[in-house]
């Protein structure tokens, strides 16, 4: 067994796509329109699903917004330097929002960044 991606529902598909690829490095593996369920799904990672766990998109098309609920927690990319990856996120204009740092009860460095729906992201690294 393994894990196969990790699914969060977008409203602007092109906009995270963007946000994944020009920010998070990601690359897009494959899209694909469901024009009978009106949806279109987006795969995204770091490599080839056949060997790496992968991103999934979904853009209901008649869906303008969603609740991120209460039990969602974030997902986590591991970074060379978290301070690094900070500054280039917000050079293209992510929003940053705890900044690169030790842990507040140990000495791991990381950040949070979010995505354009509101999703957190974990930096963690060097």
């Amino acid at each position: 067994m393994r894990l196969l991606h990790t699914m969060l529902r977008v409203t602007d598909l092109d906009r995270s796509i963007e946000f994944y690829t020009e920010l998070l490095g990601m690359q897009l593996l494959r899209r694909k329109d469901f024009d009978s369920g009106r949806f279109t799904l987006a795969f995204l990672g770091y490599g080839d699903e056949a060997e790496h766990t992968v991103l999934e998109l979904t853009h209901n098309w008649d869906t303008d917004s969603y609740e991120l609920g209460s039990a969602y927690g974030h997902i986590a990319i591991e970074v060379e330097d978290v301070y690094a990856a900070c500054d280039k996120i917000k050079a293209k204009g992510g929003n940053v929002v705890r900044e690169a740092g030790p842990m507040k009860h140990g000495s791991t460095v990381l950040a949070f960044v979010e995505d354009p729906d509101g999703y957190q992201i974990e930096l963690l690294g060097g």
